[in-house]
């Protein structure tokens, strides 16, 4: 019997998949395939595409999915687990579905709750990315940052997902970058780490944020920040504004990109918080595959 499978986190941008021998990648495939590319109906078809060349080599092998794969707008609805989150719960939560090539598929659930700022929160793909953090590098406690389009705060205990909560940093970021007048009529952007540590500065200043942001037209027509440069510097006041709402003098985990966790923690530094990378791709493998052991368990 084959020992292979693969894992899948698909989101609303991109797809990343893993084909797996027990816990050891052996392939990946990463593709801005997410689901606002996906037609209505064409999820399948759309997953069978990407896979084929897996498929060739290992028929009907087995899919686990984590993401925006099982939201409303996704593959098929599954429902989320309430907080506080375990392993356990997400296994009972997850929807087996059948595919047309034979392979055994699952879709896990993702987590919702009320956030310590007493908002409805939910999140999908995180909560593997923490169960594998908690497997790498256990602890009776852990807050953890996940940054992205919708970064996550979240805090761990005993290896449950105790509570989080959600900035549409990423988001925040693009639309007015993109869709704003901070953003029009400028020349190509260069990275400039000043101009970025400038706007993390001005973040901490305490002032509305909808001021704030408007320092990045104002300082550029003052002088103080250059044409190409307008793009670090508002990354440095979003990413600022996020890391305030962090407890001070925690440490903390950065899950995530090699990237985005190094632009977190040149921004932490500029707080006084004390943030340890570790790769997020490492750390969704890791859940994954302890969810993996756990399905085949449930199953026999």
């Amino acid at each position: 019997m084959s020992r292979h499978w693969i894992a899948i986190d698909w989101g609303t941008t991109n797809f990343r998949a893993f084909l797996m021998h027990d816990d050891v990648q052996v392939a990946h495939i990463n593709q801005a395939c997410g689901l606002l590319s996906v037609g209505q109906g064409e999820f399948a078809a759309t997953l069978q595409k990407l896979i084929q060349p897996w498929l060739e080599e290992h028929p009907a092998v087995p899919i686990v999915l984590a993401g925006m794969v099982g939201s409303q707008q996704g593959w098929f609805e599954v429902a989320y687990a309430p907080l506080p989150a375990t392993t356990r719960s997400l296994i009972e939560g997850t929807r087996r579905i059948a595919t047309s090539w034979g392979s055994p598929a699952w879709i896990v659930p993702g987590v919702s709750g009320t956030s310590p700022f007493g908002q409805p929160d939910v999140m999908r793909g995180e909560e593997v990315q923490l169960f594998g953090l908690y497997a790498l590098h256990p602890a009776a406690q852990h807050y953890a940052l996940l940054p992205g389009t919708h970064s996550k705060h979240a805090q761990m205990i005993n290896g449950e997902i105790a509570a989080f909560s959600t900035f549409m940093s990423g988001e925040l970021f693009a639309l007015l970058s993109q869709h704003s007048l901070l953003g029009r009529a400028l020349p190509p952007q260069q990275e400039d780490e000043n101009a970025f540590l400038l706007g993390v500065s001005t973040a901490l200043h305490g002032a509305p944020f909808s001021h704030l942001i408007f320092s990045a037209r104002s300082r550029r027509l003052a002088g103080e920040i250059s044409d190409a440069h307008v793009h670090s510097y508002l990354s440095g006041l979003v990413i600022g504004y996020e890391l305030l709402a962090l407890p001070g003098a925690q440490r903390a985990w950065l899950v995530g990109s090699p990237a985005l966790t190094a632009r977190y923690a040149l921004a932490a530094t500029q707080i006084g918080l004390d943030l340890v990378p570790v790769s997020g791709d490492d750390c969704f493998i890791s859940g994954l595959c302890h969810l993996y052991s756990l399905l085949q368990e449930h199953a026999s």
